[in-house]
């Protein structure tokens, strides 16, 4: 059960680590060079994500700059970002772009927290998929023999404590989260 253990919390883990990235993609008022991850850049005939043509960093906290490896490609990345509807407008310069980040009104904010519990339901819903995944694979070794009972009333607890302490951390990621976006 050790092996099969250590993967429920790989898995479970899995869940959280794609719950943080989504929240991380979510625009607060604070810059992050995560916000531009999911931009699309046409360069030389194909399309690829915007880290493999420029520099992303984040110089001030309501500022991302861009920096563009290849000067030909400073069109291309610009139109990518206005594109994007991220509702960011670059300033270009050279080779570099600067986006200035914009406040956020309190309309969007309660949009963003809304998105930021959508995502929070989804983690819960898939570390509740390995919990069922779990529980059903010790029912089968209980009916097959493998473990007692008691192995499988011990271990059931085992999984649930699990359970229990990844949505506990689901939650409290969420709520830092929330923290951060009605943070004015």
């Amino acid at each position: 059960m050790s092996g099969e253990y250590d993967d429920l919390k790989r898995r479970m883990d899995g869940a959280i680590a794609a719950f943080k990235h989504d929240l991380a993609s979510l625009r607060t008022g604070r810059a992050s060079s995560n916000l531009l991850d999911a931009i699309q850049v046409q360069a030389y005939g194909t399309t690829m994500p915007i880290n493999q043509v420029a520099n992303v960093s984040v110089p001030e906290p309501r500022m991302i700059s861009v920096s563009v490896w290849d000067k030909s490609m400073v069109g291309a990345v610009d139109r990518a970002i206005r594109e994007s509807n991220l509702g960011f407008n670059p300033i270009v310069d050279g080779t570099n772009l600067r986006i200035p980040l914009p406040e956020l009104n309190e309309q969007r904010r309660k949009e963003l927290v809304k998105i930021s519990h959508g995502y929070a339901e989804n983690a819960r819903i898939a570390v509740r998929h390995v919990r069922r995944d779990g529980m059903e694979f010790l029912k089968k070794a209980e009916k097959d023999g493998d473990i007692s009972e008691d192995d499988h009333r011990k271990r059931s607890d085992q999984v649930q404590t699990l359970t229990d302490e990844m949505i506990g951390t689901i939650d409290h990621l969420l709520s830092d989260k929330e923290a951060e976006i009605m943070q004015v």
